[in-house]
C-alpha cells in the first residue's frame, strides 16, 4: 500500500514534482560545474599564470645578491660563482618535478655599443632547447616556453647560431635597427674587449628593461666570455598551492618542523617546498621565490575558489527557497488526503516517510538532471576560460546526489512540521 501511495503522488499532480525536479536539477547544474572545475582549477589557474613568468630564480650562494643597474650586471666579487650548466637537467628530478612547467638559465655581460653612450646588457640563454633529462626522457624548455607574452617581430634565435641576437625593441629604436642589419658589440671580458659581430633576427618587445637588452644563444656569450658552461642564474615556473601558516614556518626554517609538518609541507606543492628541493638537487646554489608573483597567485586562486564558492551557495539558497515553497503548497494540496489517512489510523511518522521518500527520490531525479546540465555548463566554462576540454571526476556524481537529496529534505522542513501538526478533525470541519 505505501508504494502505490508512493507511486500515486508522482502521477497525480505530474506538473507541481516536474517543477519541482527542475527547481533541484537548477541549483544542482551549477553545483556540477562548480565541483568538476574547482576541482582542478588550481592546476588550471596556475598553468594560466604561468604564461607571466617564472616564480623561482635560482642563483650561485655566493651571489644571491646581485648588484645589478638597469639591467646590466655590476658585481663587484671577482671570483664571483656560477651554475653548471650540465647540472640544470637535475631542475626536473626533484619530488615535484611534473610541477617545473619551464626554465631557462641566463648569463649576463656588460657590452658597449656604438652611439649608445651607457652599458648595455648582453644576455645568453636557451631560446628552445631540447634536454635530456638523467632520468632519460627528454623535455623542450627555455625563454620561449618561459616568457609567452614576448612579440617578436622577425625570427627567434636558434640555440645552436652564434651570429644572430634578438634587439630589445627600446634599444633597436635608439639604433634604428630592423631585422637582417647587423650590429656590432664589443664585451668586457676578463679585463679585454671583445667585438661580437651580430645579425638581428628579430626585434624584441617583451615589456619593461627586456626591451633594452640583446639576447644572444647562451653558448655563443659563453663563449665570448670564456665562461664555457656556465650560467649565473636560472628562472624557473612552477605549479604551486597557495602558502598557509606551515609554508611560512617552513621558509623560515624547515628544519625546525617536527617529522610529520616537514612530511607534509615536503609533499605538498608550496613554492617554498620547490625551491628547498631545488637547492638540494643542485648544490651551492640558492632558490629564491619571486614572493610578488607567487603570493598574487595565491591571492588570485583563493578570490577565484570563494567566488565559485559563493555563487554555488547563492544557487543553492535559491532553489532551497523554491523547494520550500513547492512543498509547502503540495502539502496544503494534499492536507484532506493526509488527515484522512490520519484518520484511519496512520501513523504521523507513515505519513512523513512518505513524504520524506517523494523528497529523496525528486533530489535523485533532479541531481541527475542536473549532474546531465552542470557537465555541459562545466565544458563551457574549461573551453572558454582554460581553453582545456572537460576531465570528468568519478567523485562528483554522488556528492551532486548527496547535494541534491540532502538540499531537498532541507527545503521540504517546514512542509514536514505541517505534516506532523496537521489534524484530522480540522481538516474534516475544513480548517487546518
Amino acid at each position: 500500500m505505501f508504494f502505490r501511495m508512493l507511486a500515486k503522488a508522482f502521477t497525480v499532480g505530474f506538473k507541481g514534482k516536474l517543477l519541482l525536479i527542475i527547481t533541484i536539477a537548477f541549483g544542482a547544474s551549477l553545483a556540477t560545474a562548480m565541483l568538476n572545475v574547482s576541482l582542478d582549477v588550481g592546476d588550471k589557474m596556475n598553468r594560466e599564470l604561468k604564461t607571466y613568468g617564472a616564480n623561482l630564480q635560482v642563483l650561485p650562494k655566493m651571489d644571491a645578491l646581485p648588484a645589478e643597474i638597469d639591467g646590466v650586471d655590476f658585481n663587484p666579487l671577482a671570483d664571483r660563482e656560477f651554475i653548471d650548466e650540465q647540472e640544470l637537467p637535475k631542475i626536473k628530478t626533484i619530488f615535484w618535478a611534473y610541477n617545473i612547467v619551464a626554465f631557462t638559465p641566463y648569463l649576463e655581460a656588460s657590452a658597449s655599443v656604438n652611439n649608445v653612450n651607457h652599458p648595455v646588457a648582453v644576455v645568453g640563454t636557451w631560446f628552445n632547447k631540447d634536454l635530456d633529462l638523467p632520468t632519460g626522457e627528454k623535455i623542450n624548455t627555455g625563454i620561449r616556453q618561459l616568457k609567452t607574452w614576448w612579440q617578436v617581430d622577425g625570427e627567434w634565435v636558434k640555440d645552436d647560431d652564434g651570429s644572430t641576437a634578438i634587439v630589445g625593441s627600446a634599444l633597436a629604436g635608439q639604433l634604428g635597427l630592423t631585422p637582417g642589419q647587423t650590429v656590432d658589440v664589443n664585451i668586457e671580458a676578463g679585463g679585454v674587449s671583445k667585438s661580437l659581430p651580430l645579425k638581428v633576427a628579430g626585434i624584441l618587445s617583451g615589456g619593461g628593461t627586456d626591451d633594452d637588452k640583446i639576447f644572444v644563444s647562451l653558448s655563443t656569450l659563453q663563449q665570448t666570455t670564456g665562461l664555457t658552461g656556465k650560467v649565473s642564474r636560472v628562472e624557473v615556473s612552477a605549479l604551486t598551492t597557495p602558502e598557509n601558516e606551515l609554508a611560512r614556518r617552513a621558509a623560515l626554517n624547515p628544519d625546525r618542523l617536527s617529522a610529520k609538518d616537514y612530511e607534509t609541507w615536503y609533499c605538498t606543492a608550496y613554492v617554498s617546498a620547490i625551491a628547498y628541493q631545488i637547492e638540494k638537487a643542485l648544490p651551492g646554489s640558492e632558490a629564491k621565490v619571486i614572493r610578488q608573483v607567487a603570493e598574487s597567485e595565491g591571492m588570485i586562486l583563493t578570490k577565484i575558489q570563494l567566488l565559485m564558492f559563493i555563487l554555488t551557495a547563492a544557487a543553492l539558497i535559491s532553489s532551497g527557497l523554491g523547494i520550500s515553497g513547492l512543498m509547502t503548497t503540495k502539502v496544503l494540496e494534499r492536507s484532506k488526503e493526509i488527515g484522512l489517512m490520519k484518520a484511519l489510523g496512520a501513523q504521523s511518522s507513515a505519513v512523513l516517510l512518505l513524504f520524506v521518500m517523494e523528497a529523496v527520490i525528486s533530489g535523485l531525479a533532479g541531481g541527475l538532471l542536473g549532474y546531465g546540465a552542470g557537465l555541459g555548463f562545466a565544458q563551457i566554462i574549461d573551453r572558454t576560460v582554460f581553453d582545456t576540454a572537460l576531465s570528468f571526476k568519478g567523485l562528483v556524481l554522488p556528492l551532486v546526489l548527496l547535494l541534491s537529496v540532502l538540499l531537498t529534505l532541507a527545503g521540504s522542513f517546514s512542509a514536514m512540521r505541517m505534516v506532523i501538526r496537521l489534524q484530522p478533525a480540522n481538516v474534516m470541519r475544513g480548517g487546518r
